[in-house]
């Protein structure tokens, strides 16, 4: 296999595997923002396919080198359902659910990142540049490192860092932090995940952290400076405003309108069915807005995308029981013959289909208890061409550090949510406009192009310094 000057390390590979056996691009945001990190680069993707015991070489999809990495059904089990989302998650997301702390997840977990470490270190040419993505990938760093010390590595954090009073918890908390810090450039969401990994590293291994450097020791006694800085991630915000700007996309929007009855106003939310959303914490909201009168269901209606998530963990399948008996409760107590108050969907879908949504909807709920970043928010910007709809976004969300223009929300506060849906609900026009031109500014000028270009110029710096 030759190999590669620039190298991607994430979980999954961008692609699933199509109904006849062959490949297709896969949804989600880390993919579309590394699509365009890819372009015209001697470029690897090294990830797990998607299927348990796949054993399938290097192949080339779409531009890309992709580097397929084996994992069992034990594998996913232990080190992805177990360690990474039942413990990791969960701890670093404030603690919204209990995290487990088992010892033989833990095993598995640093046994897969050494199966991702070796992986890359067999596709990265001499001296390339590695980026390892996310808190399944935590301890690869450093392994990569101790494999490759010819390479630069960066490594990006997703998802929240949390406090150390939580962080604390962790029994391997210190192989966690010196596996982070194989990185030369280590990158958060947020401003305060950045300081709160770095209280960490002091409090924990006693490490000098100045000015966003962390000086690690070495071997020889020296001590190898290790960047950590927030580098909030986008979205490709040129292909939103494309998608909103065509006829048929419009006219989906407008069906989907009809579809509904109609109503006067159309409240969204877009999310992966997860705890940290906040989802029953808007559910409980909007109704107690219908059932005090405040907002009527012939002229409202909430419709909720919860898109299929870790269908196999016990607390998710938890929580979609409790939000669907929630949305049948309400549906039940407030829907007329001809209008539902909540239509709930459980599925996920294309892009396009979710612009026309965007563009349907008057108000988009953004209510996450925790979230790195949130793009469904930026993504809602970016489709408003119209520079109507109002965007009310949780302050707990990595986006609302800068969507300052949202009306922003603590969704623990039900009352302050309930009075904030009714203000965006009556907003005037040119209210709207305001607040959405600013928005619309931000996204614009801060893209996932230029998240890639400021994560990738800090790591060259660390190359040449």
């Amino acid at each position: 296999m030759s190999q590669a000057e620039f190298v991607i390390v994430a979980n999954r590979l961008p692609v699933d595997r199509d109904a006849n056996g062959g490949w297709r691009t896969s949804p989600g945001g880390l993919v579309t923002a590394m699509e365009q990190v890819m372009r015209g680069v001697d470029g690897a993707w090294v990830g797990w396919p998607g299927q348990p015991d796949l054993d399938i070489d290097p192949f080339d999809f779409d531009g890309m080198r992709l580097v397929p990495v084996k994992l069992s059904a034990e594998d996913i089990e232990l080190y992805y359902e177990g360690f990474s989302n039942d413990t990791i998650w969960p701890l670093y997301h404030d603690v919204i659910a209990a995290p487990r702390y088992r010892r033989e997840w833990w095993n598995a977990y640093r046994r897969v990142n050494r199966l991702f470490a070796t992986a890359a270190a067999d596709a990265a040419a001499e001296g390339a540049t590695v980026w390892v993505q996310d808190y399944q990938l935590q301890l690869v760093p450093q392994m990569l490192r101790e494999l490759r010390p010819d390479l630069t590595i960066g490594y990006f954090h997703h998802i929240p860092f949390p406090a150390y009073g939580l962080f604390s918890q962790l029994p391997w908390r210190r192989q966690v932090l010196e596996g982070l810090l194989g990185a030369d450039v280590i990158g958060f969401q947020r401003v305060a995940d950045a300081g709160n990994f770095a209280r960490a590293v002091r409090r924990q291994l006693r490490y000098e952290t100045k000015a966003g450097v962390v000086r690690v020791p070495t071997a020889d006694d020296e001590a190898r400076p290790a960047v950590v800085r927030a580098f909030p991630i986008s979205i490709d915000t040129a292909q939103y405003e494309d998608l909103a700007r065509d006829p048929k996309v419009r006219a989906r929007a407008a069906e989907i309108r009809a579809s509904l009855g109609n109503p006067r106003h159309i409240l969204l939310g877009v999310d992966r069915l997860d705890y940290t959303k906040g989802i029953r914490h808007r559910m409980k909201a909007f109704g107690e807005l219908l059932e005090d009168g405040r907002l009527n269901v012939e002229d409202v209606t909430l419709v909720q995308v919860a898109s299929p998530s870790r269908e196999r963990v016990e607390t998710y399948i938890q929580l979609r029981d409790e939000i669907e008996l929630a949305v049948g409760r309400i549906n039940g107590d407030q829907d007329t013959m001809g209008h539902t108050a909540i239509r709930y969907l459980h599925q996920s879908f294309p892009r396009e289909e979710m612009v026309a949504l965007f563009l349907a909807a008057d108000v988009m709920l953004v209510t996450a208890l925790r979230d790195g970043m949130n793009l469904v928010a930026k993504e809602y910007v970016a489709s408003r061409v119209d520079n109507r709809g109002v965007l009310i976004l949780s302050e707990f969300a990595g986006a609302a550090d800068e969507l300052g223009s949202a009306v922003r929300i603590n969704p623990h506060d039900i009352e302050g949510m309930k009075d904030a849906i009714v203000r965006a609900i009556e907003m005037p026009a040119a209210e709207q406009g305001r607040r959405m031109r600013a928005l619309r500014r931000r996204v614009h000028d801060n893209d996932v192009q230029a998240w890639s270009r400021s994560f990738l110029s800090a790591l060259e710096k660390t190359r040449t310094s």
